[in-house]
């Protein structure tokens, strides 16, 4: 999952088919359907959507109740072999009745809607060839590291919810073992991910089923939600039966599995051309990613470039530092030697967990008054600061974004990474906090999420390459604010990244982005090993060890994801300057950024003709 985003990992699920029904052993009666009825729009397109929408929110019941539809609160999703063909039939069947509808008779609404519905089922079914449920278990996502952390996006604020949320962890062992199916069909036709992915995916299982978690369920990560109960509580009660007699057992049937049965068998290589599906599957996971049709080469290339022109700008900002040996190297060496520098002295890091997660509350409260001047349109959801929980830690990000949900009662959540601080550099924490929080990850998802005028189908949308080109951009307008921002009549501010090590820092994490460009593809396409790839982000930029090697891990297992940053972003900058410059004094900043945003994720090529109009509308 992802830096990971909780929500594009949901989103994700939809697209892919890691989870696409409900599960139960018995199929309970459908709640009653979605009817929308917007003024002047096809009843045929919304009649359509309504059915995707009921359809996604029934295939994914953990994803519906973080938006506030209760409708399947206590349900989880069905990933069995027969659940998902059933509803990969009806994504067929509904993309059959797409096609039929002539859409030259249509409004433009209509027509957006009728499109980004045809090319999210498209996307869909084209990544369903590959099956990608036989493969549910990566470095970063899977069961064992999402189950335990439900409770904190979904709302779980009176006795009902918290029943529906014991209902869910009743049906956990269920999901499980469908789960361990998947992984054996995967065995049987020869479709299994490295090895090296799944290094603590026991070790996880294991923390999930200790003796002592058996002995005492209160102990266990899915009894959070009780723990303030009173004692004798028989929703409590219910809980910890759930976890004793069933989630215990089924973590340490999947532990097992994992390390006797399924690890021995998977591969040794990295790329996803090297497994069973071949390139194929890399390249459709690069146009599902980017929403492009861009080869692995062309973005390989773009990489390249990328990195070039970042590293130059890197070398001349260390010339700006108080870095007392700046003066006695050139080139390639004092790049590597300042970024040695960062890496061992202990002034560019935190000595405690709270001290770290403190730095970044603080960080986020400084950039909220900043938002009005580029944004007239904001979100009304709040977010908050935590730390990703210990279990899953280790092999976790540096930070990733919870979403929320203003229907549902659910605040969002920039998780930080609180693990090994000493690997946690400040000279990173300005960028990445203005990529997960605002006006990052939450505020685009929040937005996306309160679209009024709109099916909420749109809110459903998720494109990659839209949500994190848009949080890549939002480091760079950390750049427009704070005491000094860049503007017309200041081009030179740098805004919070007035301290030179800051900027360095925001760089550094914008050629870790393009660096992704390079090795994704390089892994991916054209044979590079783990060590080569680790081994280039190092000399490329000022990430820790630990974060860059958990990076390339997640890369191998998630092709093609890591390339649609800098795509995204790259588009985003692009409409940009074609705006200012088309338009010139008449071009307006929180103009631009709202009609970016106003219709929730879009592809780029949708999210282009978008912009175009807007300009012309604007001349």
């Amino acid at each position: 999952m992802p830096s990971k985003c909780t929500l594009i990992a949901a989103l994700a699920s939809l697209l892919t088919g890691h989870a696409l029904a409900v599960a139960g052993d018995t199929q309970p009666a459908p709640p009653r359907p979605t009817h929308t009825s917007l003024p002047g729009r096809s009843p045929a397109v919304q009649n359509l959507l309504d059915e995707y929408y009921d359809f996604s929110m029934r295939t994914n019941p953990e994803g519906a109740s973080t938006k506030g539809d209760l409708r399947f609160n206590d349900q989880l999703a069905d990933v069995s072999a027969a659940a998902l063909e059933r509803d990969r039939a009806q994504m067929r069947s509904l993309l059959d009745r797409v096609n039929a509808i002539d859409a030259s008779a249509l409004g433009a609404p209509d027509r957006t809607d009728l499109d980004l519905l045809r090319y999210t089922i498209e996307v869909a079914l084209d990544s369903a060839r590959f099956f990608p449920e036989q493969q549910p278990i990566t470095a970063l996502s899977g069961p064992h590291i999402e189950l335990p952390q439900l409770y904190l996006s979904i709302p779980l604020q009176n006795d009902r919810q918290l029943a529906d949320y014991a209902a869910r962890l009743e049906k956990m062992p269920a999901l499980l073992h469908q789960h361990i199916d998947n992984m054996k069909a995967g065995l049987k036709a020869g479709r299994v991910p490295p090895k090296v992915i799944l290094a603590k995916s026991v070790d996880i299982c294991r923390g999930m089923s200790t003796p002592e978690i058996e002995k005492d369920p209160a102990l266990s990560p899915f009894y959070t939600p009780f723990r303030a109960r009173p004692g004798g509580d028989p929703l409590s009660a219910r809980a910890a039966s759930a976890i004793r007699t069933g989630i215990v057992p089924a973590f340490r049937q999947l532990a097992d599995f994992l390390e006797k049965d399924y690890i021995p068998r998977c591969r040794d290589s990295i790329g996803a051309s090297q497994g069973l599906d071949g390139l194929a599957a890399y390249e459709a996971a690069l146009r599902r990613e980017t929403t492009t049709r861009l080869s692995a080469h062309e973005i390989h290339e773009i990489g390249l470039r990328e990195v070039d022109r970042i590293r130059a700008q890197m070398l001349s900002v260390i010339d700006e530092t108080d870095w007392a040996d700046k003066g006695k190297y050139t080139g390639d060496e004092k790049f590597a030697r300042f970024v040695e520098y960062l890496r061992t002295d202990p002034r560019f890091y935190f000595t405690d967990e709270t001290s770290l997660l403190n730095g970044y509350r603080v960080l986020c409260k400084q950039i909220d008054p900043e938002l009005p001047r580029l944004f007239g349109l904001l979100p009304r959801l709040t977010y908050g600061v935590r730390p990703i929980p210990r279990f899953a830690a280790p092999s976790s990000p540096a930070a990733y974004c919870y979403p929320g949900s203003i229907r549902s009662g659910i605040p969002g959540y920039f998780m930080v990474n609180t693990y090994d601080p000493a690997q946690r550099p400040r000279y990173g924490m300005w960028s990445l906090t203005l990529h997960e929080s605002v006006p990052g990850h939450h505020f685009q998802i929040s937005i996306a999420d309160e679209l009024e005028g709109q099916h909420p189908f749109r809110t459903l949308l998720g494109y990659t390459a839209f949500v994190e080109g848009w949080a890549l951009y939002a480091e760079s307008l950390g750049l427009e604010m704070g005491d000094s921002p860049k503007t017309p009549l200041n081009p030179g501010g740098r805004g919070f990244y007035s301290d030179p090590y800051d900027y360095f820092g925001r760089l550094s994490d914008e050629i870790w982005r393009a660096c992704r460009l390079v090795v994704d593809t390089g892994m991916h396409s054209m044979g590079w090993t783990r060590q080569q790839a680790i081994d280039y982000m190092l000399a490329n930029s000022a990430g820790t060890k630990l974060d860059t090697e958990s990076e390339i891990d997640r890369y191998i297992g998630w092709p093609g994801q890591a390339c649609a940053y800098k795509i995204g972003e790259l588009k985003i900058q692009e409409l940009r300057a074609r705006a200012e410059k088309t338009l010139g004094p008449k071009f307006n900043l929180r103009a631009f950024h709202d009609e970016v945003l106003g219709a929730g994720a879009l592809p780029l090529g949708v999210l282009e003709a978008r912009i175009d109009r807007w300009i012309q509308s604007q001349k």
